[in-house]
């Protein structure tokens, strides 16, 4: 009896041991009484959806885009760089300054800035006061009365010469004496036509009529146009007098300016490059490449197309030292208009020094390239995309980017477009990729509504 309850006590103590040597290491074994997970039945992959290509658009949505689309015809193409440029006034042409002709005090202003003047025009009164144009006055007074006593006195004496009762060495000091004094004359008399006087005031003063005023006048039109290369040259409204320098009862001396006159009729484009774009515009200048102008104006100008062609007329040989640029220049022919105002005719240049430009110059001729506007290609890292339209649908064509700029952008014509088969649109491509992906993200179907701003939904 005692054997068999001490049987039972071991039974329960080895129960209790191995439970709880079960617990301690449950971490370990509990895995592997674990249900084995069923593996999913396998399937066939579905393939990714492919990348949405094509894009559907109705009439009204492709006039809310502004979108127009024309087929591509390979061209000859010039890639060119694009530089900064200025209207500058052309030295020694665009601007003449007017300066008193001796020391005087300026008594009468008779033209003021804006005011339009001709070759001739009077622009100042001035009372001289200047002793040096007094004795040049004085001493031309002087000769002309020597000169007429030297001719009267050899007027008696070639009759008494004749009858050998004067020796004719007398008449011959008298010639010499007429010499001088002729000579002396026109010396004074250029003098005094070199202050501003006038040739019927010098016969004044020949006569005893001292000048104490002077009227200074618009100088004449340049004479030189075709030396310097300068057409339509014509002063049809004259110059306008662009700046006074002086005012009522100033002193001025001799040399001193008055005022600055302008005709803007022919004007320079300078540009402003870099050192390492000079192999460029060196190469442009000896070939003769015309360079592309833009000028910052009004989209709706009420001028007429510019139909001059620009050219490079010389390079600067000296580099800027604070901007480290050098500059070029390019001839430009003006266009002007007038109005009157107050019976008086004023003058409207188009383009004026100062006003800033864009210059487009040629560096590589390309050929058989197709040409786009820079809006009608849309890139995404290195690809780029053109919209091929077929009816109501546009499709995206990859395509190879040649060159660009600002305004356009040259293609390879390697067949991924078809010249003058394939309709490609000529702007919004930004927008058409927009919304082709963001009808591949919703899912929605190719018809889309489009507003202005490239939002779209699904169509009604």
């Amino acid at each position: 009896m005692r054997s068999s309850w001490q049987y039972s006590l071991g039974a329960i103590l080895l129960i209790a041991l191995l439970s709880g040597a079960a617990f301690v290491t449950r971490d370990r074994w509990k895995d592997w009484f674990a249900r084995p997970s069923v593996e999913p039945q396998t399937r066939d992959q579905e393939p990714a959806a492919e990348e949405a290509k094509v894009l559907k658009l109705s009439p009204q949505a492709r006039k809310n885009l502004g979108l127009v689309s024309k087929p591509l015809a390979a061209q000859t193409y010039w890639r060119t760089i694009e530089v900064p440029g200025v209207v500058i006034d052309r030295p020694g042409h665009s601007d003449r300054g007017v300066s008193a002709p001796a020391v005087s005090i300026v008594t009468k202003i008779l033209a003021f800035p804006g005011d339009i003047v001709k070759p001739g025009d009077k622009l100042f009164t001035l009372r001289l006061f200047s002793e040096y144009l007094q004795n040049s006055q004085s001493e031309l007074f002087k000769t002309t009365r020597e000169i007429q006593l030297v001719k009267e006195q050899h007027a008696r004496l070639e009759g008494l010469a004749k009858s050998g009762a004067v020796p004719e060495m007398k008449l011959i000091e008298l010639d010499a004496q007429l010499k001088r004094f002729t000579s002396a004359y026109q010396a004074y008399r250029q003098d005094l036509l070199t202050r501003g006087l006038k040739a019927e005031q010098i016969n004044g003063i020949s006569e005893g009529k001292f000048v104490s005023e002077i009227e200074v006048v618009a100088p004449p039109a340049l004479q030189d146009a075709k030396a310097i290369g300068v057409k339509g040259i014509s002063l049809p409204y004259g110059y306008e007098v662009q700046e006074l320098k002086v005012e009522l009862g100033q002193q001025v001396n001799a040399g001193e300016l008055l005022c600055l006159l302008a005709h803007h009729h022919s004007l320079y484009i300078e540009g402003l490059s870099f050192k390492r774009e000079a192999p460029f515009l060196e190469e442009a200048a000896q070939k003769a490449w015309p360079v592309r102008v833009e000028f910052a104006e009004d989209e709706k100008s009420p001028w007429p197309r510019v139909e001059q062609r620009f050219f490079i007329h010389h390079l600067a040989n000296s580099v800027d030292p604070v901007t480290r640029t050098f500059a070029f220049y390019l001839p430009l022919d003006n266009q002007y208009r007038t109005y009157e105002k107050e019976g008086r005719t004023f003058l409207a240049w188009r383009f004026r020094p100062g006003q800033r430009v864009q210059l487009f110059v040629p560096v590589e001729e390309m050929t058989d390239a197709l040409v786009l506007p820079a809006s009608a290609v849309v890139r995404e890292g290195p690809e780029a995309f053109v919209f091929r339209q077929n009816g109501d649908l546009f499709v995206r064509q990859p395509v190879h980017v040649l060159a660009e700029d600002r305004e356009f952008v040259t293609l390879a014509n390697d067949g991924s477009i078809r010249p003058k088969v394939d309709y490609v649109a000529q702007s919004a491509a930004a927008t058409l990729n927009r919304v082709l992906k963001a009808q591949a993200a919703s899912g929605m179907a190719a018809g889309m509504h489009v507003h202005p701003d490239g939002t779209a939904h699904g169509a009604h």
